[in-house]
């Protein structure tokens, strides 16, 4: 071994400790920084996970507001709805003679597929079982029990929602006349 050598070693030999106290320093740091990347990674997933949570409820309350204002507004709509197909449900003589109730006929008939293409929907009631999700009975009268015989206002729903259930007589196979 030359001179060199021999005092390199002696001063690995005095550093050993040094270095091992160093490298252990090191490590416990790089241990602590792998700890902290951990729950940062876990904090940013969550707070990830959180903001897609939050948008997909800001989207459904964004969604029901729409309902809910698309509802109001129908429902103020249904009344004239109603008399103008009442009015053209059974034309009198002069109307079908009239262009101007021809007219009026068919801007009735725009209202109704606009409406429809929202989602407007008119409930089916005369022949069907009574369902009280969907009927309101008003009355009862002879015939076949629980089927709804007779439609005295129509229902709609929108998107698949009641809006207005259907005013209804229901057949029932006691001899009743009185109303609910």
């Amino acid at each position: 071994m030359n001179q060199d050598e021999q005092q390199y070693e002696g001063n690995a030999e005095n550093e050993s400790p040094e270095i091992e106290d160093r490298v252990s320093a090191l490590i416990e740091q790089l241990h602590t920084a792998e700890e902290l990347s951990r729950t940062y990674l876990a904090n940013w997933q969550r707070a990830q996970a959180d903001l897609e949570n939050y948008k997909r409820r800001a989207q459904q309350e964004r969604r029901e507001s729409m309902d809910i204002a698309n509802s109001t507004l129908v429902a103020k709509i249904m009344s004239a709805l109603d008399d103008l197909d009442r009015a053209f449900s059974r034309p009198t003589s002069e109307m079908r003679k009239a262009a101007w109730a021809e007219g009026a006929r068919l801007s009735f008939q725009k209202l109704k597929s606009a409406l429809e293409s929202e989602g407007l929907r008119q409930i089916n009631a005369v022949g069907q079982p009574f369902d009280p999700r969907y009927h309101q009975a008003i009355m009862r009268r002879p015939g076949e029990e629980g089927i709804v015989l007779e439609e005295a206002q129509k229902g709609y729903t929108l998107n698949d929602r009641v809006l207005r259930p259907s005013h209804v007589v229901v057949g029932t196979s006691e001899a009743t006349d009185y109303e609910e």
